[in-house]
């Protein structure tokens, strides 16, 4: 069985290096254009990646996410229940919609009031329900 890690040719990286001048994003203008970088190496398609610009692309993709991390923090998450509750109102939905996907009112009751958490099959089928992923409404 072959490797499947391809070298890096040094120069040619370098080249590159030299072409993208990557270094640690400190603002809007050098995010987009780091953007810009991953970008147009991504369009390529993974076959047509060479191993010098899939090293750019992973230095690249680190600088993004710490910029990122420290510019745009993230968000607490909601509590699953209220997320349903939530998406329901969003969608116009009411909370009988949600009794064939639960199992009877007094079980959506509960689930929207916080008194009954998520099952793994009732998040599956709440993902399916609202297109979204299943991870939001598994704590």
């Amino acid at each position: 069985m072959g490797s499947l890690i391809q070298t890096v040719d040094e120069k040619r990286y370098g080249r590159l290096l030299a072409k993208a001048v990557p270094r640690v994003i400190r603002n809007e203008t050098a995010h987009e254009s780091a953007l810009a970088v991953i970008e147009s190496i991504l369009e390529k398609g993974e076959p047509n990646i060479t191993p010098e610009e899939s090293e750019l692309l992973d230095l690249l993709t680190n600088l993004v996410r710490d910029y990122e991390s420290r510019t745009y923090p993230r968000l607490p998450r909601s509590k699953p229940h209220e997320l349903v509750a939530f998406l329901l109102e969003e969608g116009g939905g009411a909370a009988k919609d949600l009794w064939p996907i639960i199992g009877s009112k007094s079980r959506v009751s509960e689930l929207l009031s916080g008194k009954r958490p998520i099952s793994k099959l009732q998040a599956k089928k709440l993902a399916e329900f609202f297109h979204v992923g299943v991870d939001l409404f598994i704590e």
